[in-house]
């Protein structure tokens, strides 16, 4: 089930009067005992880390929390990189795991000390020639192909993904790298994404666990630490059970202690870039209801939009939807709610059940702290709602402001275009 909304329908009201919707709102105390919990579950192993996936809420702030709590960053791309130093992280603290990278952004993360995460076989070269040598760090991405199975539909099929080496690339790689003076070196994959079955997360340990095991008898690398992704889901629908990080953390230690042990890798960091279950139920999206509409069937229009939260619009993914000051009324009446993109797809709830909304009332789109306003565009001319933090002492401080005309225009040639002909 969704994680109770923090504030009270007063609160909420007084709240728009100082930040009109729509906005994001995180909550801060939420997600600092959450990764509390995480970092507790895995104390079992000689060495832990876990490494926030910064795009799914790329927000200096909240990178700022996390690293106090002891986290690091996984980074795709050089503002993101860019992200993670503002708040302090870098070298061993912040894994640059991209693919299709250019040559600048190599360049920036290995200034850092950041770890690169190699996506391909290509890359050593590539990196060799960017920085006229390799780093003495490195990882890479393995994709296991048919070796792994039960993959949700978001993430796909291996064989299907563009990411990762396989088993045979990775075996040669490391010899190369190597060769090439390279001393420590990492293995990483990423295999589910909103999986809330734990023991695939235990399956996945395993499947990487023996791969350690088999890169140090066939290539003579020791693996100084293991990336088990990310993935861990989050129950987004009513009925569904959040993943039980002890469970998993015992059952990848058994593991450890069954392969790793014996095979004179230990001790050996395990590490996760987790983002959604950190941020994504302690964030919501605030709109308010702005139309209604009569037709085949009842709509409920918000003043925001699917340029906010393109997840159900784009996956059909399951959000909840609750009425602020009406979560106790019957949900005697079925809506899709809507938003005022120019694409049918802009639904936030499509055929829900709801108590009565009438115009004026509170939205709160739950579950959207993670790979909500982060995943935003422009399209339609839609500005994009800001953020908010609602601290631990219960203030409430505005992390990023919504978007102006002047910001969406700021890129144009305004005064060239006067004179174009």
């Amino acid at each position: 089930m969704s994680s109770n909304f923090p504030l009270s329908h007063e609160e909420l009201e007084a709240l728009t009067k100082k930040f009109p919707t729509p906005f994001y709102i995180y909550d801060e105390k939420a997600i600092r005992e959450y990764l509390r919990y995480f970092h507790k579950a895995f104390s079992i192993f000689p060495e832990f880390r876990e490494y926030f996936a910064v795009k799914a809420c790329p927000n200096p702030y909240i990178l700022k929390i996390l690293a106090e709590e002891g986290c690091g960053a996984d980074c795709s791309s050089l503002p993101e990189l860019m992200l993670s130093k503002m708040v302090g992280l870098k070298g061993e603290f912040v894994m640059f795991t991209s693919n299709e990278t250019p040559a600048e952004e190599y360049q920036y993360a290995v200034a850092e000390g950041d770890i690169i995460n190699l996506d391909d076989i290509t890359h050593i070269d590539f990196l060799k020639e960017s920085l006229g040598k390799l780093p003495e760090t490195i990882c890479f991405r393995y994709n296991p192909g048919q070796a792994k199975h039960g993959c949700n539909s978001i993430i796909g099929s291996p064989e299907e993904a563009k990411y990762g080496c396989t088993r045979e690339q990775l075996i040669e790689a490391y010899k190369t790298c190597k060769d090439a003076g390279v001393k420590r070196f990492g293995l990483h994959t990423m295999v589910a994404s909103n999986e809330l079955n734990p023991d695939f997360f235990i399956d996945t340990a395993k499947l990487v666990f023996d791969l350690a095991v088999e890169l140090k008898e066939k290539s003579g690398v020791s693996i100084s630490f293991v990336d088990l992704g990310g993935g861990i889901g989050i129950p987004y629908k009513p009925g569904q059970k959040p993943v039980d990080l002890e469970y998993v953390a015992k059952g990848i230690h058994k593991l450890y202690e069954e392969t790793i042990v014996p095979a004179g890798l230990d001790p050996m960091r395990i590490c996760f870039e987790c983002g959604r279950p950190i941020t994504g139920p302690y964030g919501w999206l605030v709109t308010r209801a702005i139309h209604e509409k009569h037709i085949y069937r009842e709509y409920i229009g918000t003043d925001s939009c699917m340029a906010d939260l393109m997840r159900p619009g784009m996956y059909g993914a399951y959000h909840e939807v609750t009425v602020s000051g009406k979560e106790n009324a019957p949900k005697d009446h079925v809506y899709d709610v809507v938003g005022s993109l120019c694409e049918n797809c802009d639904k936030f709830a499509v055929q829900r059940e709801l108590p009565e909304i009438n115009r004026g009332d509170l939205i709160i789109v739950h579950d959207a702290g993670a790979h909500g306003r982060a995943m935003g565009f422009n399209y339609n001319g839609k500005l994009r709602a800001g953020e908010l933090l609602l601290r631990s002492d219960g203030s409430v401080k505005q992390i990023r402001r919504r978007e102006t005309i002047d910001d969406l225009f700021a890129t144009l040639d305004l005064q060239g275009v006067a004179s174009f002909e």
